[in-house]
């Protein structure tokens, strides 16, 4: 009797501690970061569109959707979850373009036009719904090149002239409406790379040049307009790529889609306080290039973009502090 209630306990302690260990297992396998499908975008299928951000609303237009380029713009609420087309941008039917928001107005200028490299830049009022033509970008004509905007003033830099990929920035004053051009890029020439916010701190990397994914990564000071070189990106990450989207939140930034020979959807995180990069949930749709990024302080989305000649009209957005779930 008492070797059999031994046994038993035995029996239970063992059943116990396999338990504790499998509920261990799956607690470390647990996976934070989640992707929810949002809106789809109601106007055509494409990519290569530009966007900015202002009071919680999404702007989007432009791009090519395999046939035509186009002049469409579209305002997304972030908080009602849909989509209002507004005026058609004045400028001539483009991809690849520029775009940023200064003190609530957007600005879209540069790209190309299917025959050639743009120059031209506007200015879209949000309040009269209208637009209005600005200072042809400093830096001449141009396509596939990042923007960005701080302290009232917005910044575009590399991309590709038609002949050379470029490396050069140049600041936006809206009070005057000139551009002059900032010294102290020690990067090298690149095409569509990549750039997020951080507080005070916009992060640049990825891109290519001649065939050659670039691995330099610089942060830029908007205080000082200084930059600082970081850490190179890891080559033998699948990190380096090209036609990628930036975006961050709660003080992280991340780098999502783009092109390495193919299409791609890893997406990975940096971290500024120790300046190192972890790979986070995967992109949960079709792998894509050319996708645009709404980017509004604590949430963000990605959405469009294509893969070899299929192009996309669903909206996603990024969830970094909520439990992966396969069946969203």
């Amino acid at each position: 009797m008492k070797i059999r209630l031994k046994t038993k306990l035995i029996f239970k302690m063992v059943c116990i501690a396999f338990l504790i260990l499998s509920c261990s297992s799956e607690d470390d396998d647990t996976q934070i970061g989640d992707w929810q499908e949002r809106s789809v975008f109601d106007g055509i299928p494409r990519s290569n569109a530009v966007g900015f951000v202002i009071n919680a609303k999404g702007y989007m237009g432009t791009g090519y959707d395999g046939d035509d380029y186009l002049n469409d713009f579209w305002e997304y609420n972030i908080e009602g979850d849909y989509w209002v087309q507004k005026a058609d941008f004045i400028g001539v039917e483009r991809s690849s373009a520029s775009g940023f928001a200064i003190d609530g107005n957007g600005y879209i200028g540069v790209g190309y036009d299917g025959d050639n490299e743009l120059g031209d830049f506007y200015q879209y009022n949000v309040s009269t719904n209208t637009w209005e033509q600005k200072a042809d970008f400093g830096g001449g004509f141009r396509r596939s090149a990042v923007s960005f905007s701080a302290n009232s003033s917005g910044y575009i830099g590399t991309g590709y002239d038609g002949e050379n990929d470029k490396k050069d920035f140049w600041k936006y004053s809206p009070l005057t409406n000139q551009w002059s051009e900032l010294i102290g890029f020690g990067g090298d020439k690149r095409r569509d790379a990549t750039t997020f916010v951080i507080d005070d701190k916009v992060y640049l990397g990825t891109g290519v040049s001649n065939g050659l994914y670039k691995d330099d990564f610089w942060e830029f000071d908007t205080g000082s307009e200084t930059w600082t070189r970081l850490e190179d990106l890891d080559n033998e990450d699948d990190l380096l790529r090209s036609n990628a989207v930036g975006f961050s939140i709660n003080g992280l930034g991340y780098i999502a889609t783009g092109y390495n020979f193919s299409s791609m959807s890893s997406i990975w995180e940096y971290n500024p306080s120790n300046d190192s990069w972890d790979e986070t949930t995967a992109f949960e749709a079709t792998f894509r290039q050319d996708a645009i990024t709404f980017n509004d302080q604590d949430r963000a989305f990605v959405l469009l973009g294509r893969t070899g000649s299929l192009y996309f009209d669903d909206n996603y957005e990024f969830l970094p502090t909520v439990e992966y779930d396969e069946d969203n």
